[in-house]
């Protein structure tokens, strides 16, 4: 008997009560499947053997740095790219032949693309426009879309009297009016400032959870995806290292790259031997499977430790107050820089003479470097 991958998956969701007429038609999202897609530009291949399942209503994000593959996997999923090997599925159907305009999809891109010349709710409505539904229901669904993303009082202005943050929500508005089955997000954010990336990251989750809509969502921005994603990919030169929840990502890591990449990490060296990994005389587990011997441990701040007795003595480089915490830099004997987080009332200053020990977690390692 084959076992759904997906079985296991319960994308969260909100009750869908109201009269917006999106709400109301609000289906139960799209399956969506990545089978082998392999993409090479000239004698260079950007995905190799790119597989990812992704569940009706279900919130992924492909997380990775710039070069990563994570855009090109988005862009031949919505058809704007084709694929040189591999298949992709919408709904259980092979859709690697059907142009983007017949795929049933919405995208957001990082540059807003609204038309200067027209008004907000005509933006929204061009593409029911486009799709020669009647003039007072385009209308009518247009206003809907615009409620949804809070800007129905800015109907008649144009995007230059809106500030980005408002210019980003109205494209995200002009996606959905069409009720698509599957919303594509190519770092929607990143041109916006912290607070109001903040407040659209949070928006947006709330709006895809109220309609049920496979999202799709690249970015580069760890905070990001781990604040709204039901699981994450994390990519690196066109592959997959993992696949997961926000939390089996950061507690869990399946490889130093993941470790590395999601959340910080201090690289401590330590040395595995019994099946353990020992680290400044401390015996910690690992998930790792690495042979005996000099390792590097990545070790997260909070399970760092400022101990009056034992550990081992570090000099402090330089202390940072985030509000409900602290994260001090310090330097051990042998060189080392390890991240602490603590306490923010726990006043240290620059070269202050501190004691650091490790909870008892396990922590990924990789093979040290000869040499």
């Amino acid at each position: 008997m084959t076992t759904d991958p997906l079985a296991a998956v319960t994308p969260r969701a909100l009750p869908r009560t109201s009269d917006n007429a999106l709400l109301a038609d609000a289906g139960e999202g799209t399956r969506v499947e990545f089978r082998g897609v392999v993409k090479d530009y000239g004698t260079t291949r950007v995905l190799h053997d790119f597989a990812l399942d992704i569940a009706p209503g279900e919130f992924v994000s492909l997380l990775g740095p710039s070069g990563c593959g994570k855009t090109t996997a988005l862009r031949v999923l919505s058809g704007l790219e084709s694929a040189t090997g591999g298949a992709v599925l919408l709904g259980g159907r092979d859709v690697s032949g059907i142009p983007t305009n017949r795929r049933d999809i919405g995208m957001v891109f990082q540059s807003y693309s609204l038309f200067p010349h027209l008004r907000v709710i005509d933006n929204v409505a061009f593409g029911l426009r486009r799709r020669r539904v009647a003039k007072r229901v385009a209308a009518r669904r247009a206003a809907d879309a615009l409620e949804l993303v809070g800007l129905g009082h800015l109907a008649d202005r144009f995007p230059h009297q809106l500030s980005g943050g408002q210019q980003q929500r109205v494209a995200l508005a002009r996606a959905l009016v069409t009720e698509p089955r599957v919303l594509l997000l190519d770092e929607p954010l990143s041109a916006l400032d912290a607070k109001v990336r903040v407040q659209l990251r949070d928006e947006i989750r709330r709006i895809q959870l109220r309609l049920g809509i496979t999202t799709v969502f690249v970015t580069h921005d760890q905070e990001e995806a781990l604040a709204v994603s039901d699981r994450i990919a994390v990519m690196n030169a066109g592959r997959i290292e993992q696949v997961g929840s926000p939390e089996d990502l950061y507690l869990r890591p399946a490889s130093p790259y993941v470790a590395a990449f999601v959340g910080v990490s201090s690289v401590v060296p330590g040395v595995v031997a019994g099946g353990a990994v020992h680290v400044w005389g401390q015996r910690l587990s690992s998930p790792s499977t690495v042979a005996d011997g000099s390792v590097d441990a990545f070790i997260r701040p909070e399970n760092v430790r400022l101990v009056s007795e034992g550990g081992v003595p570090a000099t402090v480089q330089e202390t940072t107050f985030l509000g409900g915490f602290r994260r001090t830099l310090v330097r051990a004997a042998d060189g080392t820089l390890l991240t602490v987080q603590h306490a923010a009332g726990d006043r240290i200053a620059y070269d202050d003479l501190v004691r650091v020990a490790f909870a008892e977690v396990p922590v990924v390692v990789r093979p040290r470097p000869e040499g």
